[in-house]
């Protein structure tokens, strides 16, 4: 299916920093809760990500990850996920982050 650049410009994907994290051992499939700061404009915002295969929580803090801003909040077991951070499936279909390779401010959207 194509779409056209209007399209594309209703998603609201922006970077922010990933502040605070727990484990999530009760989600369904084992997940992580990340804290996201996403600058002033739209501030921290919280989600449930299935990526403990490559990461562990306390490592991921200071890391820049790209989040769609503009879904509608989703409750993930008791916890209510407010963005959709984003992944690369890897050869196993594992998830990987998706990030800048360079720092950026906290908010800025990709386009």
């Amino acid at each position: 299916m194509t779409i056209t650049y209007d399209d594309f410009q209703t998603v609201d994907i922006r970077v922010g920093t990933i502040t605070r994290t727990e484990p999530y051992p009760e989600a369904r499939k084992p997940a992580i809760k990340l804290w996201v700061d996403f600058g002033a404009e739209i501030g921290e915002k919280r989600s449930s990500a299935q990526i403990t295969v490559h990461y562990v929580p306390e490592e991921l803090v200071g890391k820049q990850v790209l989040a769609v801003v503009n879904f509608p909040p989703r409750q993930i077991g008791k916890f209510m996920s407010e963005v959709l951070v984003l992944g690369l499936p890897d050869t196993r279909g594992e998830v990987v982050l998706i990030g800048p390779d360079h720092p950026v401010p906290n908010g800025g959207r990709m386009f």
